[in-house]
């Protein structure tokens, strides 16, 4: 790494606040090699990172951190707060198993106010804060930081609405990184900006308020020439009308006038609004160009940049629906496409490109994606909404009340199934089955392999009902689909090897393995492809001739699909013991995926241990698959 002399200086937000303003430029140039020469090692989110140094800096220089709070919005942006809050040596150990988060986390640091990873929280979140901190008493200040982009989401402007209606000390601050702003322009608006801010103008706008109090035409003639004339020169029209004082827009590149303008901003009260422009990537000539492919990132050469993609990688699972999503929109006219702002992360650069006009990328905003596919449906198109199983929690309510209540024709594609790994738990998507196997009319599906993935998503449009498929991040086995859009029977498993005694149930992309320890035990092997609905007349042929069921699933153990096969038990009355394995009742952490598998026994290795730990006494000499069961329990492992 570069040499960082005043920066190694700076272990805490403290000692920020102890340097010459003039050594806030070089501080900079510091921070951003570090970020950049870091990222290069351990992966991660760079391109937001980027465009957050100056502002990041400037606010721990200003606001008194860790009593001021500082709630940054979506948390892929915080990389730099880590840095100056105490976390620069662990920055070796981001998003690493054991390491730190790549979210702030509030268990990390007492400088991470509130853990974040998903979008549009930050709001609310810091609006709580600040209420709180009037019931006790306190002066301390309260900061949300947020992007352009989560300011599409619905919950960014019902926090707005309610905050601007409230007596709240609260500062937002809208990091606008996809606008830019002319040199004169620019010019202007920073100038009003800081006249604006400044304690003159205060006092006389609020001076200039009770005078006019006295005189109501006058007032009111006031209050609309002074509408007119910002609406002409600034963009902030609407966030004043919601009760916020808009200040902006300013370069959030430059750290001295951010300093100026946060340290008049500090000591104004109530609801205010300062609209910073930035540039992910700043500072760093490829992240700059192409801030898409650099908005998160593996390991790099800082020097080189992101090499190019080797011809002949295996296609993911991200690939395999993209691609059948293109064959598919070729046979049927009718196909629409709706993503909530992730064309790239779920392989959908390829669709809008051939069909622009029937691709909807609605932003930050799941619940209008649901939505709004529903209405399309309803009218005789075929919508399929491309979601990341994280995301897909925060329209849940959508899925039931919009599309399943209504019995519609949408097909849900969840991406980042089961464990994700170095995002951690605010990615994982390890709740999807539980959420949705409740849900009437609801067909739901699990591929093994990438074949059956693009199967089962032809499978799930030609169902005239709602259909969801979830598969996981990454690539699979390798067992690779041609092009057809063959359809599945719904309700089918495929018995994949015949044993005795146990019957192995595999849902999902953990086939492979679950094989392995059939071989193992000389066990029965089922794919079970559908969790709603099971493959019913399968698994009564099975309980007559098997004496035990073990369950195997990526997604936790409660309500997942081995809760499905109890149930199913259950209610044919049939005693036969099973036990369900997958993910335990907390949090998964991050790390590489397959260390997390096996953390918490979901490798060959640990399946083996606990079928054997299930059987009390267990006589089982290695490799012969003689296992003798006295006592089999139902529950995870862990």
């Amino acid at each position: 790494m570069k040499p960082t002399p005043l920066l190694d200086g700076i272990a805490s937000p403290a000692d920020l606040r102890r340097c010459k303003t003039s050594d806030l430029g070089p501080i900079t140039l510091e921070l951003r090699q570090f970020l950049i020469d870091t990222v290069a090692r351990t992966g991660g989110h760079l391109a937001a990172n980027l465009g957050t140094v100056e502002l990041t800096l400037a606010l721990h220089y200003v606001f008194d951190t860790p009593r001021d709070r500082i709630v940054w919005d979506v948390g892929h942006q915080a990389y730099a707060h880590k840095i100056l809050s105490g976390r620069r040596a662990a920055m070796a150990s981001l998003r690493q198993y054991g390491g730190i988060a790549g979210f702030p986390k509030r268990d990390e640091s007492e400088y991470d106010a509130f853990g974040t990873g998903h979008s549009s929280t930050s709001i609310s979140a810091a609006a709580g804060m600040a209420l709180a901190a009037a019931q006790a008493g306190r002066d301390n200040r309260h900061v949300a930081v947020i992007g352009d982009g989560a300011m599409t989401a619905g919950m960014a402007f019902e926090a707005l609405n309610h905050v601007g209606d409230l007596d709240c000390d609260l500062l937002v601050i809208l990091n606008d990184n996809e606008m830019s702003i002319s040199r004169n322009v620019g010019a202007m608006s920073q100038y009003l900006a800081r006249l604006l801010s400044g304690a003159l103008y205060s006092s006389v706008r609020e001076g200039s308020k009770k005078v006019l109090e006295y005189m109501p035409p006058v007032k009111a003639f006031a209050r609309r020439a002074e509408e007119h004339v910002k609406g002409m020169i600034t963009p902030g029209t609407l966030f004043e009308e919601l009760g916020f004082r808009y200040f902006g827009p300013v370069d959030g590149h430059d750290v001295d006038g951010l300093v100026t303008m946060l340290g008049n901003l500090r000591d104004i009260e109530g609801p205010r609004m300062l609209h910073i422009v930035t540039h992910k990537g700043h500072g760093y000539a490829p992240a700059e160009n192409d801030p898409c492919r650099y908005h998160g990132v593996g390991q790099f050469s800082p020097e080189a940049g992101i090499a190019s993609s080797s011809k002949g990688k295996p296609p993911t699972y991200t690939d395999i629906f993209g691609t059948w999503l293109c064959d598919q929109a070729r046979a049927d006219a009718r196909l629409m496409a709706i993503t909530p702002a992730m064309r790239e992360g779920s392989g959908l650069v390829k669709f809008s490109e051939e069909f622009p006009k029937r691709y909807f990328d609605v932003g930050i905003a799941e619940q209008h994606a649901v939505t709004l596919a529903a209405g399309m449906a309803c009218e005789g198109l075929h919508p399929v909404v491309a979601i990341y199983s994280t995301f897909l929690q925060r329209a849940m309510d959508q899925v039931i009340h919009d599309v399943a209540l209504q019995n519609l024709p949408v097909l849900f594609a969840i991406d980042r199934a089961g464990i994700v790994g170095p995002d951690g738990p605010t990615h994982a998507g390890t709740f999807d089955i539980s959420l949705l196997r409740s849900i009437p009319n609801l067909v739901l599906m699990a591929p093994a392999d990438e074949t059956e993935c693009r199967q089962m998503l032809s499978t799930g449009y030609a169902h005239d009902g709602p259909a969801a498929v979830r598969y996981p991040r990454g690539g699979g086995p390798g067992r690779l689909p041609g092009d057809s859009l063959d359809t599945l029977p719904i309700g089918t498993a495929r018995l994949e090897r015949k044993g005795q005694r146990i019957a192995l149930l595999s849902f999902g992309p953990l086939l492979d393995t679950v094989m392995t320890v059939g071989e193992e035990l000389d066990a029965t092997v089922v794919n079970m492809r559908f969790i709603k609905p099971l493959d019913a007349a399968l698994l009564d042929a099975l309980a007559r001739s098997h004496e035990r069921f073990v369950t195997v699933e990526d997604h936790v153990v409660a309500g997942g699909a081995g809760s499905a096969v109890l149930e199913w038990l259950a209610a044919e009355g049939l005693t036969l013991p099973c036990l369900t394995l997958g993910l335990p009742d907390h949090f998964t952490q991050h790390g590489s995926r397959e260390r997390l598998l096996a953390d918490h026994g979901l490798d060959a290795r640990g399946i083996l241990e606990a079928i054997r730990r299930a059987a009390d006494p267990v006589t089982c000499a290695e490799g012969d698959g003689n296992v003798t069961f006295h006592r089999f329990q139902t529950g995870n492992q862990k």
